[in-house]
């Protein structure tokens, strides 16, 4: 697993690196004019996102390898929570790279949130407090 949270605006990671299997979560560079993976690693991976329309209009990563010819529009395989509810397939062997570009939307957010919230709820941990 790669995680790559960083403020660059050219490729921190190049795709020539990575070993069949590979994970890269690419949760920072979130502008359409940064990137900071390279076409290569866009184009040997299948690539979920946070969503189609943000990544559409912001995810530099996607939209710089589109533009030099790495991939093709149509290249994203889907959105993460169509992974999670299984109407898309991630990984599909042991040797697939797999991209998530993260834009940082606010749901997601809040999904980790009660998440937690659950999780801490559920062991019988915490304080409740009224507000």
């Amino acid at each position: 697993m790669i995680v790559t949270a960083t403020t660059s605006a050219t490729p921190v990671l190049e795709g020539s690196w990575l070993k069949s299997g590979a994970c890269v979560l690419a949760v920072g560079a979130s502008r359409p004019d940064a990137r900071e993976v390279d076409g290569e690693v866009v184009r040997r991976a299948r690539v979920f996102v946070d969503s189609r329309a943000a990544a559409a209009a912001e995810a530099g990563d996607i939209l710089l390898a589109v533009r030099e010819g790495a991939i093709a529009p149509d290249h994203v395989r889907g959105e993460i929570g169509e992974v999670f509810a299984g109407r898309v397939v991630g990984r599909t062997s042991e040797s697939d790279i797999t991209l998530f570009k993260s834009l940082g939307l606010a749901v997601e957010d809040a999904a980790a949130a009660r998440h937690v919230f659950d999780l801490v709820r559920a062991q019988g941990i915490g304080t409740m407090i009224e507000v």
